[in-house]
């Protein structure tokens, strides 16, 4: 039973969260063979204010542009 846990920061919407469980079940199935069925993916929206990178909190830093990063 494949299990992914995806946090990432609050902002995605709900057609966004639904690509990644997709694509990333679709992974699943052509790399490892595995069942669709029998695969589950949690995605954790977390706060900006909660998430740090480089040594600052990533609320303080400039948004990132989709594809720039």
């Amino acid at each position: 039973m494949p299990y992914i846990n995806l946090q990432i920061t609050k902002g995605a919407s709900r057609q966004q969260k639904a690509q990644i469980v997709k694509e990333f079940t679709e992974t699943l199935v052509k790399v490892l063979g595995k069942n669709p069925q029998n695969t589950h993916i949690v995605i954790q929206e977390i706060e900006r204010e909660d998430w740090g990178h480089g040594g600052e909190l990533v609320a303080d830093k400039a948004p990132v542009t989709p594809g720039k990063a």
